[in-house]
């Protein structure tokens, strides 16, 4: 009898899980796992939301449990954690939120006018990126951000030579950047999406501002565009210098004879002066901008490989100091709001750098046009094509079977 008694009497019940503890622990145990997944397949950017958010949860479930067993102090200090744990997080996420914020946003209504390709699938996101130059700086110019709002755009007061289309597909498996050359010949389309007679593409944002860019690039690849990111060269200087300078590799020695300079052959650490040289250099290459555009997605390339190969978007403070440098020369459109470019910075955290397609607009020939000078002539058939891909989210499968199109690799490009 006293045998019987003591298997279920209090010395048994000692060795037992307390009550509700397993659920407590397999909820924990879930999370962690959840976790692990997030740092597995998220990325760096993932990483910095999934982690501190789980830590959160199993010091408030360790709080619970250490109440109970009981161990007061022990729980005091779980919860402590916790709450330091949340505070530092939601500092950091509001740091980053006031950066992005603090963007120069321009008003997009005018797209709201005029006819525009269909919308395309949810979830996927296409945008425009420009890089805009001031031919006549002066000390009192207003920005172009300026010029927008106070709806006076200047014809010839800026002007962009780079011109890119960026395709985020719906399952984030990959990236395509597409450039256009800017002596591209295609019809120009005013922002309100009137059509004007055809000139190099560059003349869009001169005559009519980024928006013009946008409804052009818009007609011609029959692709909706979600957003526009204008980059000033001015402070793309400072960018490369923040980020610490970019290395590409120069496979021949060639000269640039506008700016006077020599690229040496080798390896070359790009930063400031030298590398807005690097990206605008087109005199002294075989093929003038096409090369120059394979020198812009070499230099992009190369950024994108250096933040994840040196550490930046695994650590919180270079990360944050990365995006300020980057906001600091953007101007984006209104619609693009901070919370927006957040949650696609998250969404697309986890691409691998080899996923990420370079691509320049397929032409056809050169030729010579009364009023344009020399121009590039579009391979109507190949474009299509190729943006049919984009419109149907299969750019890696296109890209397949024309290979052609993507940038060479790093030791190829002059």
């Amino acid at each position: 009898m006293s045998s019987a008694a003591d298997e279920s009497g209090p010395g048994r019940r000692r060795g037992r899980t307390p009550k509700g503890l397993l659920p407590k622990i397999l909820v924990t145990l879930a999370l962690l796992a959840l976790a692990a997944v997030a740092v597995a397949l998220g990325g760096p950017l993932v990483r910095l939301v999934a982690l501190p958010a789980t830590l959160v949860v199993v010091l408030l479930v360790g709080a619970v449990v250490l109440w109970r067993r009981p161990r007061r102090v022990a729980a005091v200090v779980a919860v402590a954690s916790a709450v330091a744990v949340a505070a530092a997080s939601g500092w950091y996420w509001s740091s980053l939120h006031r950066q992005l914020s603090e963007i120069p946003r321009v008003d997009d209504a005018v797209l709201d006018a005029g006819p525009r390709p269909a919308p395309h699938r949810q979830g996927t996101v296409n945008f425009l990126l420009l890089g805009a130059d001031d031919p006549a700086p002066a000390a009192d110019k207003p920005s172009i951000a300026d010029l927008l709002a106070a709806d006076e755009w200047s014809p010839g007061a800026y002007r962009s030579d780079t011109i890119v289309v960026v395709h985020i597909p719906r399952n984030r498996a990959s990236a395509t950047v597409v450039s256009i050359p800017r002596d591209s010949y295609l019809p120009i389309v005013d922002p309100s999406g009137e059509e004007h007679a055809p000139d190099k593409v560059n003349a869009a944002f001169s005559s009519y501002g980024p928006f013009g860019t946008w409804r052009t690039v818009e007609s011609l690849a029959g692709v909706r565009l979600d957003h526009m990111a204008i980059l000033d060269f001015e402070g793309f200087r400072d960018l490369t210098t923040a980020l610490g300078g970019v290395e590409v590799r120069v496979p021949e020695t060639v000269r640039d004879p506008q700016l006077g300079r020599t690229w040496e052959k080798g390896a070359v650490s790009l930063e400031g002066q030298d590398a807005l040289d690097y990206v605008r250099m087109r005199y002294g290459l075989e093929n003038g901008d096409f090369d120059r555009v394979r020198r812009q997605q070499n230099f992009l390339r190369a950024v994108v490989g250096k933040l994840g190969d040196d550490g930046t978007t695994d650590d919180p403070r270079r990360l944050l100091d990365t995006v300020e440098a980057l906001a600091a020369p953007l101007t984006v459109d209104e619609g693009w709001t901070s919370r927006a470019m957040a949650s696609l910075a998250l969404s697309v955290g986890g691409i691998d750098p080899d996923d990420i397609h370079y691509v320049t607009l397929p032409f056809d020939r050169y030729e010579r046009v009364v009023g344009a000078g020399a121009v590039n002539i579009v391979d109507k058939g190949l474009s299509t094509a190729l943006f049919r891909a984009m419109r149907a989210d299969r750019m890696p499968a296109f890209l397949d079977d024309h290979p052609e199109l993507e940038l060479p690799d790093a030791d190829e490009v002059r």
